[in-house]
């Protein structure tokens, strides 16, 4: 029985963590790519697996363990109406407003049915399994930590088996049957539960048991208190917080790749498995001491803004977390309670996540005009999971004088020092700023044997921070939205004004009044593109559409007779790239420029065919590119827009993927010719007048339309790869990743 129980419960847990990927990878392509989808996804996730705990608590408490499964076993049958999975048709996202309102829509009439009903089956099998007369039924708790096993299995599984071998519509179709499956040993469970059900919830745990639940703070038998219920929220509230939060600053500040947002769930769920596992792994006291050590280099790097490099990074963000949520769930696992309170016990944890993600999901991008709400949330997980065994919440927050005045003069006195450091010249590009904030550091870690003292100390720390101007410049304006933390920046030299999106530079103009229209970074007239304008600009009527607005460089290249059209998904880049104190290049074009905003794909289907002579796709310059505009529909659709004799480009520069293939294939497979240059070194001369390294893609209908860049011995033909071309259904990141 324990292996048929065990075994119901790893499929559903499977199911639920495939369906959670699969979904998200669907919806992508609506929402251009942004790694924000994933995290409104969690919202939507953890609500409904709140909404499935709360069922499964109120039924079996209602219905008992013997009427419960003749309601839950019909129920089970009803998202077999809407399977397989698969986006509502007729949805299309709001192009000038927040999509996460229409993105929970679309997820509760596309996926609800069917992921609520899974949502509840570890809960209501372990409560099934609790009412059993067999000897582990005392403590069904072991069941979770199969649970999270399958989860786990199944988040690695999808980017490295699933997707690179599946297309989307045979991923559905497989999870449809995998739910079949489920229902098939649902029923078996319900059986075997009829056949050993002793008709009474078990309510007494062994002696063994008993001694190793120390931290309870009642009697196990006894029914929670609300002291204990707000524990159980806040640290299920902390770890949720802190998932979505270093999901969003990997894939804001560090790299946004798809890998970013499933290794940390990944590492979620590992805690749930190490915690609740019969025998605990790890000693927490070990962790609270390791804990420290690892936050305080984390401090000192936000401080200094660091970027680099992006391993040792991700490593250090996850480690982090990873302990978090161990120190978090191995006290949750320490308190849990007798098994006639699991269902209880499951829900509040569900509360607490849902929180976490209501925070990080829907309130934090309203509130901070960064992602503020992570190392918010790990100076409270420092304060709160770091207490002694048996600490609560409220004894926690009470401060004493020393609390809070040690940490203000360390905050003080860093913040001062940066200060004078900035005005006597060594604020940028010397050691002095590392030395202080590593003193800081040292000065914040001697704090850690008072956990609250430490936490509000590394507060200070990081609020010191905010004195440091950093590599990236002077910040004129930041602002945040659904696609992610825009920042307008003057460099150090004081020459340029930049649009920076997390890590990545989408645009600089020259504060010279003789270089206000000269394009720079990527779009510099000596570079790829520029020699592709300077050439095709002679035309009197040129017509350009291109995908990627940025700053508006590439509006340095209008010519009187010239249409022009940009299609940008984000409303904050438009209104930056037109706020004439940061960036001029719309203002200044002698045509008319129009900016059309919503997804590519979706604006550039409502153009006339053959619309332009040249069109400039430039949106995966980013680490998180939106697949379907590099896909062989996609391109198909570029070529009908594309009139005859006209000429694709594709900038293909990014940090993490080798995107040059995926282009080639795509050529390949259509028949059409494919150039690439590679302008990625450059003289320090023309760095500091503002050129960035490049690499761009050149396709056309006809080798002759090429002709003109053939010429060039910079331009070659593209490389290749034994790989299927991308297409809607079907991609892999993984397979064009850079590992080195």
């Amino acid at each position: 029985m324990v292996a048929l129980f065990t075994v119901t419960i790893f499929v559903s847990a499977a199911l639920l963590f495939l369906l959670q990927p699969m979904f998200a990878r669907m919806v992508l392509p609506l929402l251009g790519g942004s790694p924000a989808v994933w995290n409104t996804a969690m919202v939507f996730f953890q609500a409904s697996l709140l909404a499935g705990y709360a069922y499964a608590h109120a039924s079996l408490r209602r219905l008992g363990p013997r009427r419960q499964p003749l309601w839950h076993l019909p129920l089970m049958l009803l998202p077999f109406a809407v399977l397989p999975v698969a986006v509502r048709s007729g949805w299309t996202p709001p192009a000038d407003a927040n999509p996460a309102g229409w993105l929970l829509a679309l997820m509760t009439v596309s996926i609800g049915l069917p992921f609520l009903v899974v949502s509840t089956s570890s809960s209501i099998l372990q409560g099934w399994f609790s009412t059993t007369d067999h000897p582990r039924a005392r403590d069904p708790y072991f069941l979770y930590a199969a649970s999270n096993a399958g989860s786990m299995l199944a988040l690695l599984g999808y980017p490295i088996l699933i997707e690179p071998n599946l297309t989307l519509p045979r991923q559905s179709l497989l999870w449809a049957w995998g739910y079949g499956l489920l229902v098939v040993l649902t029923a078996a469970c319900a059986w075997r539960l009829r056949r050993r059900a002793d008709g009474a919830v078990t309510t007494t745990l062994p002696a063994g048991l008993k001694s190793e639940i120390s931290n309870l703070k009642s009697p196990p038998d006894a029914r929670p208190d609300r002291s204990q219920r707000i524990q159980w929220v806040l640290l299920s509230f902390l770890p949720s917080s802190l998932l979505l939060g270093v999901t969003s600053h990997l894939s804001t500040e560090v790299a946004a790749i798809p890998l970013m947002w499933v290794v940390p769930l990944a590492l979620y769920l590992a805690t749930f498995v190490l915690v609740f596992a019969r025998r605990p792994w790890i000693r927490a006291d070990l962790l609270r001491r390791v804990f420290p050590i690892l936050l305080v280099p984390l401090v000192m790097l936000f401080d200094l803004h660091a970027t680099e490099p992006v391993g040792g990074l991700a490593v250090l963000h996850l480690a982090v977390f990873f302990v978090a949520a161990l120190l978090c769930h191995g006290n949750l696992a320490a308190s849990r309670p007798a098994a006639e309170n699991l269902t209880g016990f499951y829900l509040w944890l569900a509360v607490g996540g849902a929180l976490g993600g209501i925070f990080n999901g829907l309130m934090a991008p309203l509130i901070f005009s960064s992602v503020a709400e992570y190392p918010l949330v790990l100076v409270l997980t420092a304060a709160f999971a770091l207490q002694p065994a048996g600490s609560t919440a409220v004894t926690a927050a009470r401060p004493g004088w020393p609390d809070v005045l040690w940490p203000a003069l360390l905050g003080v006195g860093i913040a001062g020092a940066i200060v004078v450091l900035d005005r006597a010249g060594l604020g940028n590009g010397t050691p002095a700023p590392g030395i202080v904030f590593g003193m800081g550091a040292v000065a914040c870690f001697l704090l850690s044997q008072r956990p609250l003292r430490f936490a509000l100390g590394a507060g200070a720390l990081l609020l010191a921070g905010l004195a440091y101007v950093g590599p990236r410049g002077t910040l004129l304006h930041m602002e945040r939205s659904f696609f992610g933390v825009h920042r307008v920046t003057v460099d150090a030299a004081g020459q340029f004004h930049q649009l920076l999106h997390g890590k990545t530079l989408h645009g600089r103009q020259s504060l010279d009044p003789a270089r206000r229209r000269e394009p720079l970074t990527y779009y510099h007239p000596s570079g790829p593109v520029g020699e592709i304008l300077t050439r095709l600009g002679s035309r009197p009527s040129l017509r350009v559409g291109a995908v990627g607005l940025g700053a508006g460089s590439l509006a340095g290249y209008v010519q009187p007779g010239h249409s022009w059209t940009y299609f940008e998904i984000d409303p904050v880049v438009v209104r930056l790239a037109r706020d004439e104190r940061y960036f001029s290049y719309l203002r200044d074009a002698p045509a008319p420029v129009r900016v059309v905003l919503g997804d590519a794909r979706l604006s550039l289907g409502r153009e006339p065919d053959q619309a332009f002579d040249l069109m400039v796709l430039d949106a995966y310059s980013a680490d998180s590119i939106p697949v379907h505009l590099a896909t062989r529909e996609a391109l198909a659709l570029y070529l009908r827009k594309l009139a005859p004799g006209g000429v694709l480009a594709f900038h293909i520069s990014n940090w993490h993927l080798d995107l040059e293939p995926v282009f080639a294939n795509l050529a390949r497979d259509t028949g059409i010719p494919c150039l690439v240059r590679d302008d990625t070194t450059l003289t320090p001369e023309l760095q500091a007048r503002g050129k960035s390294p490049s690499v761009w893609v050149a396709m056309a209908r006809a080798p002759a339309d090429l002709a003109f860049l053939a010429k060039d011995p910079s331009w070659q033909p593209a490389r290749t790869s034994g790989d299927a071309p991308w297409t809607d259904d079907f991609s892999s990141l993984l397979r064009v990743f850079r590992w080195w």
